[in-house]
Formats: structure tokens, C-alpha cells, sequence
């Protein structure tokens, strides 16, 4: 029974692929259009990140150091799903990002005994800000809003028992997009945002950058590295992680 904190952890980090992600979202160039159309785009994405840190799913538990490669990861993966849109009109902006992800693990236990562990992590995040257009070749969003984390965990004994967890807070947020158009089909993009100050988390932050390539009109195509940090603790439940790693994302403009 002592493995079952640790079987907890190595899953619960196999979920936590994205978060409080806003990865690809502007990494596209303008559309052309009228500045009181709204232009929109979409971008499905893939991040390749391990894990470190502590976890504590349940009160009493001992907190599990975790320190896995993306490729572990993955072997506990069972389904995922990573998008996220934005929407512009003139200088206004608005972005939402979506992510869910479960993942499952089975391990053998003294005296013949297995154990099951499983968990669904979902994330929404919504922001909107100003767009300040300061050179020809170069722009910055100013964003704000909030980040929802849901994540229900879930230990089962065939038989005998069966542990579950659920944990839900909301992080406020501000960030800043600066995006540089360095070619005609090239740009690069940097973003930073941080949050939480107590409200949700404690605290958290991330920083990306990403390298995109305009492949048609409407079709770009991304590959840059992200890092995100969360600590957050309540009810004796701990979740103190960072996640890094690099990432790859197609973005549809219409």
C-alpha cells in the first residue's frame, strides 16, 4: 500500500499536459481585413513535456517527487485533446483555450494484489486585451481573465477499495504576446503571463516562445518551447509542478 501515493503522482502528471496553456494561439500574421471585421483563428496543438516536482493528491498522503520524460508520460496516456482560438476585431482580442486529458495506470501490489489508478484533467482558460501595434513588423496583446482547472483522481483495489479526489480552482491571470513578423512567411513570438496570488493557486507563471512559417494564406505551422509552474495547496492537497518541454502546432485562419 505504500506504492499507492507514488502510482497516484506518475499519473496525475501524465495529465497535466497543458494547462494554463496558451501555446499557439498568435503566432499567425494578421489577415488582411476591414477593422471592423472580426478575423479568427484556430490552432490544435501538441506539447511534448515532461515533469518535476511534488504532488499530493489526498490529505494525509505523503507528497510523491515526480521527475518523468515526455515518453513516459505517454505510455500512461489514454486520450487528449489540445485547442485553442482567438478572435480579433480592430485593436480588441479575445482568446479561449481548451484542454482534457486522462490517463490510466495498473500496478502489481504485495500478496497478489493490483491497484488502478486513473485521471481526468480538464482546463479552460479565457482572456481578452488590447492590441498595441507599435511598428509595421511588430505588436503587442496586453491580456487578462481567468484559468479553470478540474481534475478528478480515482485509486482502486478490485474488491476491496476504492479512493477518489477531486480538486477545482480558478486562476487569475495577465499576460503579454509580443509577436515579430521578421520575413514575409516567417515570424517568431514570445509570451509570459502569470497569476494565481492566492485566488486559485498560489502562485503561477509560464514562458514560451515559438518560430512560425506561413505554408498558405491561412495555414501556419509552429514549433517552439514552453515552461509552466503551478503551486498550488489546499486542504492538505498539494500540486507543485513545473512542466517543460517543446511543442508543435498548426494554426487556421478564417
Amino acid at each position: 500500500m505504500k506504492k499507492l501515493p507514488r502510482l497516484f503522482g506518475l499519473t496525475l502528471k501524465s495529465t497535466i499536459l497543458c494547462g494554463v496553456v496558451l501555446a499557439l494561439h498568435g503566432t499567425a500574421t494578421a489577415q488582411t481585413a476591414s477593422p471592423a471585421a472580426w478575423r479568427f483563428q484556430l490552432t490544435p496543438y501538441v506539447w511534448m513535456t515532461g515533469l518535476d516536482g511534488h504532488i499530493k493528491p489526498l490529505r494525509g498522503a505523503p507528497a510523491a517527487h515526480v521527475e518523468q520524460s515526455f515518453s513516459d508520460i505517454l505510455e500512461n496516456l489514454d486520450a487528449a485533446f489540445f485547442v485553442s482560438g482567438t478572435a480579433r476585431q480592430g485593436r480588441w482580442v479575445l482568446h479561449g483555450d481548451a484542454s482534457h486529458a486522462s490517463a490510466s495506470r495498473s500496478a502489481a501490489l504485495p500478496l497478489g494484489l493490483s491497484a488502478r489508478a486513473k485521471v481526468r484533467q480538464t482546463s479552460v482558460t479565457l482572456t481578452g486585451g488590447y492590441n498595441w501595434q507599435w511598428a509595421k513588423q511588430s505588436s503587442v496583446d496586453f491580456l487578462a481573465g481567468a484559468r479553470l482547472w478540474d481534475i478528478d483522481a480515482s485509486v482502486t483495489l478490485p474488491g476491496i477499495a476504492a479512493v477518489q479526489s477531486s480538486t477545482s480552482f480558478v486562476d487569475p491571470v495577465v499576460a503579454v504576446r509580443w509577436r515579430y513578423d521578421f520575413a514575409p512567411q516567417w515570424s517568431s513570438l514570445v509570451y509570459v503571463d502569470t497569476g494565481g496570488w492566492g485566488v486559485g493557486s498560489d502562485a503561477t507563471w509560464q514562458m514560451l516562445g515559438t518560430l512560425n512559417y506561413q505554408w498558405r494564406e491561412n495555414i501556419h505551422f509552429s514549433l517552439g518551447y514552453r515552461h509552466l509552474q503551478v503551486n498550488y495547496r489546499n486542504h492538505g492537497k498539494q500540486l507543485d509542478f513545473s512542466q517543460s518541454g517543446p511543442l508543435v502546432g498548426t494554426t487556421f485562419q478564417f
